[in-house]
């Protein structure tokens, strides 16, 4: 039987990567696209030998082509650290927008189905916790982080315009924090930050008292939620993350634990629109997937220590980053 064909858009990324893993592991034919802004192709390298994974250099802001079949489309193509949309937002916007409109016409025009990334971003700075999918958020699209907050917000909604206007196959998952091996130490979000601190013997940066939330939830345990999703019936954004909330401070104290240093937790100013806690509401994902994460933040945490310490000593010891609590 001859394999069925996925597009992954932003497939040299650490989610992007993991998810060509996952699909070369289903035997589906993987088609990776990637232009390489935030991208690194090691994360794929280990692909590029198999004769169901081909690779595209390519920005899908400008018009995308696939020849032959295409059965589903991932969109992963986005930068989603503030490091990276601070530096370049208008490439941000786009890859929202242009990017998203390309790939549903492509969409279109294949009979595919498309599963966009969306991000617990458009909560903003959230009002309610957790945050069900039902929730309209408490985002200001103006500020320094509406670039990425309004490109996500507008991804989604041209994206149940084509499911309701054409009829294409969609899904929707909002992704909250994640980790994992493939993340880049210095992206500017706290995990990596974090533990990046802790391998040069530098105090660990917190912005504001540190007692703002995040809850973070290991790679694979996300790329499982999307597969289910994807191949569920369900057209409404879905929440996928770990609800098991922590505040900043005491992240930072389970960081200097982990890596066995005696760094202090030093506080600085809070950035512009830091959302103040941020946890999923996973009823629909547990009711309609029967998914829930399975690895816990203390495995999940060694195993991901474990490869930033194996990474060359020139990119821990590289600090041109200015660090958000993401």
């Amino acid at each position: 039987m001859e394999r069925k064909r996925i597009l992954i858009t932003g497939a040299a990324g650490f989610l992007g990567s993991h998810l060509c893993d996952r699909f070369i592991k289903e035997d589906f034919h993987v088609i990776g696209m990637d232009n390489l802004i935030t991208g690194d192709l090691r994360n794929i390298e280990h692909l590029f030998k198999l004769e169901n994974f081909e690779f595209y250099n390519h920005d899908v802001s400008k018009f995308v082509h696939v020849s032959g079949d295409l059965h589903y489309i991932l969109h992963f193509a986005s930068p989603a650290s503030p490091i990276d949309y601070l530096k370049i937002p208008i490439q941000t916007l786009k890859v929202g927008s242009l990017g998203t409109h390309n790939l549903l016409g492509l969409a279109k025009a294949k009979g595919a189905r498309m599963l966009i990334a969306s991000t617990s971003e458009v909560y903003g700075d959230p009002s309610v916790n957790p945050q069900p999918e039902e929730y309209w958020g408490n985002v200001n699209p103006v500020g320094p982080r509406g670039v990425y907050d309004e490109a996500k917000r507008f991804q989604e909604a041209i994206t149940m315009a084509y499911h309701t206007f054409h009829g294409v196959e969609t899904r929707i998952v909002r992704i909250f924090n994640t980790y994992g091996p493939r993340m880049r130490l210095n992206d500017g979000r706290v995990l990596p930050a974090f533990i990046g601190q802790a391998l040069r013997g530098e105090p660990l940066t917190v912005f504001g008292d540190g007692s703002q939330t995040r809850a973070f939830c290991y790679v694979d345990d996300l790329v499982e939620g999307i597969y289910r999703l994807l191949f569920s019936d369900y057209v409404q954004p879905m929440n996928i993350g770990n609800p098991d909330e922590i505040t900043i401070r005491e992240f930072g104290e389970e960081i200097i634990k982990l890596t066995g240093t005696d760094q202090e937790l030093v506080c600085h100013p809070l950035p512009t629109d830091d959302p103040k806690q941020r946890r999923p509401d996973i009823t629909k994902a547990k009711a309609i997937l029967g998914w829930e994460p399975k690895v816990s933040r203390q495995e999940g945490l060694k195993i991901t220590y474990e490869y930033f310490k194996s990474l060359p000593d020139k990119e821990i010891q590289h600090k041109d980053f200015t660090y958000y609590n993401k």
